[in-house]
């Protein structure tokens, strides 16, 4: 039961704070849609999203009024759309984007998830088809994101699925070009993905879950900065506990409106991704949270340290306010979504390697990089494998969101609006990888994923 201090701290943090649930994600298995017919096919397919997703809008700025949250995105995740497309012997599977594209304009949802690929120990021949037609599906659509996993810490690296996804980035980025790249924004490359996660552009609902679900994500980077300035100069134990105060408050508010919905939309309540997600709006950046605790700049020394006690403390505070906590779940690090980590590229003070280490602590890895539009895709693919090696050692979910911005250089920005925000273009190595990404194969899995 919510008491009166209580209700007026949410109003607070709502007003004054940014504080907002990020999306309500329904997740819906198109497992039952799949035909050798592609046209019957995407006729299921889009009458089943539409069907069961008629009223999800709806609902949710229902909740948003009644209870005074806004409520930013609805969003829609499918069944890995190479699962469901690879019977129907198509020599693309644009049309299923297509497909998805309108059927996501039929309900109003801001996008959907699900063009996607698991290829971490290898392909079927649905697999490579759906990921060479990411970049005509991704060119061609408003509302459709893809993800392709290549890596789990149970089968290790499959490097000819990395070097692929370089060059099918930088095909993306090429018939996207007079919009930046915006292609690339919605395409990310993942290591031990995890099938609930209701944030995009990594969305997709997962072959264990069930025929439909309710997935939050939360977000309040503007509420825990101002509870991390509030303690001064506090010790790192009553820093650490603020935050995990905080994240709690913030949790509970998540598992209410998700509960809510699932119940007046009549499917299984999933998870609360309890996620720190920041926007290019002042006062709701990440990078802010750590310069709160006493960094001049996010990206100087000191950084990690900082990232890691605030995740740390994040996960904790959400796991005690929800038994359902998934997807993600932690602090997001995207440059361009963050005015803050904006400001720490143009000062200097961040680099893609601080990044990359940074990625060691966080929730998910790099994240909406620009890099120069004469990046190769050689070199893309060694920064995707650096980054899903991190999370394949440790065990932990990492991505790469990387757009070779066309015909830009360092120091210059790319601008995508909205909550993808603009992105300065940041220094990649000159040195060459090539000859290793082309080797081939797979990198086998580490020791320490021999636990049974």
């Amino acid at each position: 039961m919510l008491t009166l201090a209580e209700i007026m701290e949410t109003i607070k943090m709502v007003q004054e704070e940014n504080l907002d649930i990020r999306t309500i994600t329904m997740g819906i298995s198109l497992r039952d849609c799949a035909d050798p017919d592609p046209k019957r096919a995407c006729r299921k397919i889009y009458d089943k999203i539409t069907r069961l997703a008629s009223r999800l809008v709806a609902v949710g700025e229902e909740i948003s009024r009644e209870y005074g949250i806004p409520i930013v995105h609805k969003r829609i995740s499918v069944t890995p759309i190479s699962l469901i497309a690879e019977c129907s012997r198509q020599e693309d599977y644009v049309e299923y984007a297509l497909t998805l594209d309108a059927a996501a304009a039929a309900v109003g949802v801001n996008f959907i998830g699900g063009f996607s690929a698991l290829v971490h120990k290898g392909f079927t021949g649905g697999d490579r088809i759906l990921i060479t037609s990411i970049p005509a599906a991704l060119a061609g659509t408003g509302r459709v994101c893809a993800s392709v996993n290549v890596a789990t810490t149970r089968a290790g690296i499959n490097m000819d699925a990395v070097y692929l996804m370089g060059r099918v980035i930088k095909e993306t980025a090429a018939r996207t070009a007079e919009q930046g790249g915006l292609g690339c924004a919605k395409l990310v490359v993942f290591s031990n993905v995890p099938e609930d996660n209701p944030f995009m552009a990594g969305a997709f609902h997962g072959v264990g879950e069930p025929e439909c679900t309710i997935n939050v994500g939360v977000s309040g980077p503007g509420v825990v900065k101002n509870a991390v300035a509030r303690v001064g100069n506090a010790d790192f134990g009553t820093l650490a506990e603020t935050v995990k105060k905080t994240a709690f408050k913030i949790t509970r508010m998540g598992e209410l409106v998700g509960r809510l919905a699932a119940e007046r939309l009549g499917v299984p309540f999933g998870i609360v991704d309890l996620s720190l997600a920041p926007t290019p709006a002042v006062g709701d950046s990440v990078a802010e949270i750590l310069e709160a605790m006493g960094l001049e700049r996010c990206g100087t020394h000191g950084t990690t340290a900082a990232l890691a006690l605030l995740n740390d403390a994040v996960k904790k505070g959400g796991a005690m306010a929800s038994s359902y906590v998934g997807g993600l779940s932690g602090a997001f690090i995207p440059v361009s979504e963050d005015a803050g980590m904006i400001r720490a590229v143009e000062g200097g003070a961040l680099s893609l390697d601080k990044l990359e280490a940074m990625t060691c602590v966080c929730s998910v890895g790099l994240d909406m990089i620009a890099v120069p539009g004469d990046t190769s895709a050689e070199t893309i693919a060694a920064i995707i494998a650096d980054e899903v090696a991190i999370g394949v050692i440790n065990n932990k979910t990492t991505a790469v969101r990387i757009i070779p911005a066309p015909g830009k250089k360092v120091g210059d920005k790319v601008t995508f609006g909205g909550l993808l925000g603009e992105a300065p273009v940041m220094a990649v190595h000159p040195f060459s990888a090539d000859n290793f990404v082309r080797r081939g194969g797979r990198i086998p899995a580490p020791i320490q994923s021999l636990t049974n």
